[in-house]
């Protein structure tokens, strides 16, 4: 009898762990497509057609922007300067803070619709979503690792061999299969579902400050922020200095004169959530921003031609308009979206 009761218990267990092995491996927070195209949106640029957007690379790529492991010492992760809550920016810091407490000399800029950009970092020196991790992970104030260390290090790990396989058929970790999981999780990050996209779906309205905000926006600002995605994905020098030996932005990949001081348009989705503001954070506010268009623009040799003719003409109620508007543009369902938290 006792013999016959085992022979049933691990019959038992076969079935169960059967059953389980058949189970869809899915998250029940995952109700919708990692990936969309939102209404209104344009076409993306394309860099995930040869790596489409599953289940499993999310999951993977969850896992590699939460985990320190990438760092040289196992003390910064990507998520430790890219926080969600800042629609991943680094919320009150001007520059993050790497390893040994080091610190560079940019602002960590948020993460959100990246599937519609080209080029990546504030002067573009990254040109595809699957190259833009070696960046921070190679920098020596960032994470200041060597890639072939990290890889060996997923490779001793328990879990990532296995998480490898089932985002890419074989448990072989190589740096492509890597950055591409990290790239199908950042790619995921899409926000448009702010008030301001609810009133464009028709299924909101601004009040009346907010809708002067958004017609002194379209002619004060959209020029280079242009809607939907809040910005044109361009370069431009918005009149911050005279001189740019500190930081040539731009003119450090391209090594053109002509590029200095040109820094990456960022989105103004969500954008009073992501202080300090610029490519260095030296603007604490969002006021202060549109104090430094109404009597701070400097000019210099390659002053953007729209900033050319000076200051904006903003009076102090349209700028309070102004604010009212940019803080449509916050997303709080991207905010809290659970998909996307380190658990």
């Amino acid at each position: 009898m006792k013999v016959n009761l085992k022979i049933y218990l691990v019959l038992i267990i076969v079935i169960v762990w059967s059953i389980q092995a058949c189970v869809p491996d899915v998250d029940p927070i995952i109700t919708k497509p990692l990936f969309y195209q939102p209404d209104g949106f344009p076409a993306t640029s394309g860099q995930l057609n040869n790596n489409p957007v599953t289940y499993n690379g999310f999951r993977l790529g969850k896992k590699l922007f939460y985990d320190p492991i990438l760092s040289l010492d196992s003390s910064v992760s990507c998520g430790s300067c890219h926080q969600q809550f800042a629609a991943f920016a680094h919320l009150d810091h001007k520059v993050s803070h790497g390893i040994n407490d080091l610190e560079g000399n940019r602002n960590a800029p948020p993460l959100f619709n990246l599937a519609w950009h080209s080029n990546f970092f504030w002067d573009g020196g990254s040109n595809h979503i699957e190259v833009q991790p070696i960046g921070p992970i190679t920098n020596p104030v960032e994470m200041n690792e060597d890639v072939a260390r990290v890889i060996a290090k997923l490779k001793r790990s328990k879990f990532y061999p296995e998480m490898f396989k089932r985002a890419f058929g074989s448990d072989t970790i190589t740096t492509q299969a890597m950055t591409r999981a990290m790239a199908q999780f950042m790619s995921s990050l899409i926000s448009a579902n702010s008030k301001y996209d609810q009133v464009k779906a028709g299924t909101a309205t601004f009040t009346v400050d907010e809708q002067n905000g958004y017609m002194l926006f379209k002619s004060k600002c959209e020029s280079c922020h242009r809607e939907p995605l809040m910005t044109d994905l361009d370069y431009r020098n918005n009149g911050l200095d005279l001189h740019f030996t500190s930081d040539p932005g731009r003119a450090r990949i391209t090594l053109q004169p002509s590029d200095s001081g040109k820094f990456k348009v960022p989105s103004l989705r969500n954008v009073a959530v992501t202080f300090p503001y610029m490519h260095d954070g030296r603007i604490n506010s969002l006021s202060k921003v549109i104090d430094h268009y109404r009597n701070g623009i400097v000019q210099s040799t390659t002053i953007d031609p729209i900033l050319a003719g000076g200051n904006m003409s903003i009076t102090d109620a349209e700028k309070q308009q102004l604010l009212l508007f940019l803080n449509t543009l916050t997303d709080p369902t991207f905010l809290n979206d659970e998909r996307f938290s380190e658990k």
